[in-house]
């Protein structure tokens, strides 16, 4: 994780000083289900930015399998960023330029993990290679529903976190 020597006080104030409903909206720009806005929204107000990720971690903690499929139904198919969405394309910017073969072989494991589990492969994209993303999702085909549950859950918490960051620090999310 990124460290943040210069936290962002008056984002986070103004963030916490929000309106209910612009609240959410923001909170479900950062993840698109709405158990986890509203479990972070009543965490506020929070004093320090690891207050905030703390709230994300505890939101995610407590989702439920549907609170899971609405955060996943915010998120873009790996190896295919939802043209036009900026997040979505600087999140899998490691795919871009990348051997059509490869991108081929991802596609095809997409569709057997996705017939497998009911929905898209989730990882933190942001960083990583088209490749090492074809490797982790091989790696974890394998898994039980329950075991790829939780590994999602954490993955949301990082990209959660992720867009946490870049709105404190002003960035778009």
């Amino acid at each position: 994780m990124t460290n943040h020597p210069h936290p962002s006080p008056a984002a986070l104030d103004e963030l916490s000083a929000a309106p209910a409903a612009e609240l959410r909206e923001t909170l479900l720009e950062i993840c698109s289900s709405p158990g986890w806005a509203a479990s972070v929204a009543a965490s506020r107000p929070w004093s320090d930015r690891g207050a905030l990720l703390a709230a994300n971690t505890a939101a995610m903690a407590a989702l439920t399998v549907e609170d899971l499929a609405d955060a996943m139904a915010g998120h873009a198919r790996i190896g295919k960023p939802t043209a036009g969405d900026a997040t979505s394309e600087r999140e899998q910017a490691g795919i871009q330029g990348v051997d059509p073969a490869l991108l081929d072989e991802l596609h095809e494991a997409n569709a057997a993990y996705e017939a497998k589990f009911g929905h898209v492969f989730l990882i933190c994209a942001t960083g990583r290679t088209a490749a090492t993303m074809l490797a982790a999702l091989r790696e974890r085909f394998p898994n039980d529903a329950a075991t790829e549950a939780e590994i999602v859950r954490g993955e949301l918490r990082k990209i959660n976190d992720i867009r946490i960051n870049r709105l404190l620090d002003g960035t778009a999310v």
